[in-house]
């Protein structure tokens, strides 16, 4: 009698333009994290970039393809490439994480029978003509993960999608890196040197890159109303030449040039977050989910957001932090204020609450799990 055929190990292929910075990039390496450690086979096609690396450490593969294209004819070769790959790999999940790839990823899955999976990252704008039929290749996954509850509202709207396909899985933070009792004072140092920020000085953060709709211009404007006269602002992140001159430019008539620091990006967030006293994510457009608002948190800062978008959900107002009204300077002023003026009593309490919020309910741990979950009802059980 021979033995009985070993049970198939579950391959799971994320499809993405590229593997950059940003956070839909991370949220592709956190879970092929999570496939690799439940001992599923975890494979992500891009063109590349610098967090291909930590998916191999993990036990992944990346396999390199011309993903980060629009082009028309290079999305139906790319869809061609594509199914061969499933086909040469036994993939039986496709993930896709961006439209133009997710267009290939779908006319792939059709050729093999493979399930396809999307995750609805942002809220993508509808512009012109057809973008609409672009956007929906994002709502037409076996499953649809959504990263808000904001985000499932919209797929909703926009593409009709019952709530039998949607499930909101929010993005996560890892808490013990966004740990205040893991950081060193060495590391807080050596960001404060290189930022030039004297000893007692408040200061204001805004963690992100430099974009017209993250709302830099609302937090100058909101500083130079401050009755404080000695707090600095410190915007971390990348921008263009274009960009960061615009702000400076502003700081400049606004009198608070000197008070500016832009660092650019940080490859130590947690300590950085470290040295506010208060955290501003002040996007003037919804933000689909917003991690620095739940970074930010977790290492128990004062944390103030506009009062839409996925903030509406990662912040409660008043006690983990504030929300106030997008593109308004008075208020955001106002609430910059009020997280200034906390005793260290009041800080050290809404610090542990909001990082008691945050670990119930927004960890990389909880994320990972979710998606495991809906591979798994996808696999059959």
């Amino acid at each position: 009698m021979s033995a009985p055929a070993p049970e198939k190990i579950p391959t799971i292929l994320q499809v993405l333009p590229a593997l950059g910075t940003g956070g839909v990039e991370r949220g592709t390496v956190e879970i092929a994290q999570a496939i690799a450690a439940t001992g599923w086979r975890a494979i992500v096609a891009s063109e590349g970039g610098p967090r291909v690396a930590p998916i191999e450490r993990a036990g992944g593969r990346h396999v390199v393809l011309p993903l980060n294209s629009k082009n028309p004819l290079t999305i139906l070769r790319n869809a061609t490439r594509l199914a061969a790959l499933i086909r040469a790999e036994g993939v039986d999940i496709v993930h896709a994480r961006s439209r133009a790839p997710a267009w290939s990823a779908w006319l792939a899955a059709r050729r093999t029978g493979a399930r396809f999976v999307t995750t609805y990252h942002g809220a993508y704008s509808e512009n012109f003509p057809l973008k609409r039929q672009y956007n929906a290749v994002m709502a037409r996954g076996d499953r649809v993960i959504a990263i808000s509850r904001y985000i499932a509202d919209l797929i909703g709207q926009r593409h009709f999608l019952g709530a039998d396909r949607i499930r909101v899985i929010p993005r996560g933070v890892d808490i013990a890196l966004f740990d205040p009792a893991a950081i060193t004072g060495d590391r807080v140092g050596r960001l404060a040197r290189a930022w030039r920020l004297p000893d007692g000085a408040p200061v204001v953060m805004l963690p992100g890159r430099i974009a017209g709709w993250k709302g830099h211009w609302v937090l100058l404007d909101a500083i130079a109303r401050l009755e404080r006269k000695d707090v600095l602002c410190v915007l971390v992140g990348e921008g263009t030449k274009r960009g960061l001159a615009a702000l400076t430019a502003r700081a400049e008539r606004l009198g608070i040039a000197d008070r500016l620091r832009l660092p650019g990006d940080c490859d130590d967030m947690p300590a950085a977050l470290m040295l506010a006293d208060a955290v501003v994510s002040a996007s003037t457009t919804p933000e689909a989910f917003g991690r620095v608002v739940i970074e930010a948190q977790a290492m128990g800062r004062p944390t103030i957001a506009t009062d839409h978008g996925g903030a509406v959900e990662t912040i409660i107002h008043n006690e983990s932090g504030w929300r106030v009204r997008p593109n308004d300077v008075s208020a955001l002023a106002e609430a910059i204020e009020v997280a200034l003026a906390l005793t260290p009593d009041q800080r050290q309490v809404l610090g542990a609450y909001a990082r008691h919020w945050v670990s119930q309910y927004y960890t990389t741990a909880g994320m990972q799990a979710a998606t495991l979950d809906v591979y798994r009802e996808l696999l059959g059980g």
